[in-house]
């Protein structure tokens, strides 16, 4: 059964976005609701199925995926790494940094001030982070992208507050299904 919102849906996720469960955006949350239908969802995966999109489910969120070539599978080996280290450096920031957590660019900045592993996780970032001179401009840069990718969400504009969203465990699926041996988990590279 395709629904009405089936066009609003293809221009969400085509762009690489998320549709969350906990989105502060009203029209992502009822997008969640129509796909939350078991019927529907596998009615509008099959649709997007006949068009090289694969409409896929994660824990609280939706997204599309593709059959991807190994010179695309490298690209995404690369932007996994980079996922990695971000959200290494935001759980170093807060060991609760998850789905639901709220922030500012501020707490990261004050809390630079007095933790050297954080800086240095930062100074790890600058892939990332670009030539910003200031550690505010490398923080905020940071945090445009993990917005841009649809990971976080600005909540509250005049206290600048961000928040975490469902889409947030997709990068922690990715991280979980790393799989290192015991056998070579100790092992010192030569």
């Amino acid at each position: 059964m395709i629904t009405k919102y089936t066009s609003e849906i293809f221009n969400v996720l085509r762009k690489g976005q998320f549709i969350c469960s906990n989105s502060p955006d009203d029209d992502i949350k009822k997008l969640y609701k129509v796909l939350e239908d078991e019927e529907t969802f596998e009615d509008l995966h099959e649709f997007f199925y006949q068009i090289n999109y694969i409409l896929e489910q994660g824990n609280e969120y939706y997204y599309f995926s593709r059959k991807e070539n190994n010179v695309d599978l490298d690209r995404k080996l690369e932007k996994a790494f980079n996922w990695i280290d971000i959200l290494d450096f935001f759980k170093t920031f807060d060991t609760s940094f998850d789905v639901g957590f709220r922030f500012s660019p501020s707490d990261i900045v004050n809390q630079l001030k007095n933790n050297a592993d954080l800086k240095t996780k930062l100074e790890k970032l600058k892939k990332v982070s670009g030539d910003k001179k200031t550690n505010s401009e490398r923080i905020k840069k940071i945090i445009e992208k993990l917005e841009k990718d649809n990971f976080i969400s600005l909540e509250n504009e005049i206290t600048e507050t961000y928040k975490v969203l469902t889409s947030f465990n997709y990068l922690k699926d990715i991280i979980t299904t790393i799989n290192i041996p015991e056998e070579i988990e100790n092992e010192i590279p030569e």
